[in-house]
């Protein structure tokens, strides 16, 4: 069975959305709630970051998109990576951009002490205020170049959009594409009430 290290309100959230979109077995550990599932995550990937998938034969993946794009490859039936080659690489190339420019800029703002070498509050606070701005003009692009990779009502969600819909969810994207890119935060929403992501969301985030 798969294991996912992962805790709520987190990147595992897109993983939990992609395994239940394979149809595959899985078991959730959260890492928070036990220091056993912590330490069993620090043997697995030394960084202590999640995701983490331990695949049935043991070994472990980490990265999102390494995982999603491993699931889309073994799961080709899931159509969590496009069939088509030209397709394909726009999903990819789209997950390498939420992950190099939206993921990395939600990581200075969660621990901005790791970027700066005196952290004083001010420091702090000016370096928060620039990632922030970058993360929210980083999302008005990705809206503007990759619409047309999005899945429409006809089709099956894939692993950029569910990729997508948990990222945005950091750091005030939602509110920011709500007023700058409202087709784009309506298609977000579209993601959000999918009838097997619902669920996943729901337990990650809670009404």
């Amino acid at each position: 069975m798969y294991q996912l290290y992962g805790h709520r309100n987190s990147g595992a959230a897109a993983i939990e959305a992609a395994l239940e979109l394979c149809q595959i077995a899985y078991r959730f550990i959260d890492i928070e709630a036990s220091a056993e599932a912590a330490e069993a995550l620090a043997r697995l990937n030394p960084l202590k970051q999640v995701p983490t998938l331990q695949l049935p034969d043991g070994t472990a993946i980490t990265e999102s998109v390494a995982i999603l794009i491993h699931l889309g490859l073994s799961f080709p039936g899931s159509g969590l990576l496009p069939a088509k080659a030209v397709d394909r690489a726009q999903a990819i190339r789209g997950m390498v951009y939420i992950a190099s420019n939206c993921y990395a800029a939600i990581g200075v703002i969660d621990y901005p002490e790791r970027w700066l070498v005196m952290p004083d509050e001010a420091s702090r606070q000016n370096l928060m205020a620039g990632a922030r701005e970058r993360l929210h003009w980083s999302w008005e692009v990705f809206a503007d170049q990759f619409s047309a990779e999005l899945y429409l009502d006809d089709e099956a969600p894939g692993a950029l959009d569910v990729l997508a819909a948990v990222v945005t969810r950091w750091a005030g994207s939602r509110e920011h594409l709500r007023q700058t890119r409202p087709g784009f935060y309506a298609w977000l929403q579209r993601i959000d009430r999918h009838p097997v992501l619902a669920p996943v969301f729901a337990r990650h985030w809670p009404a």
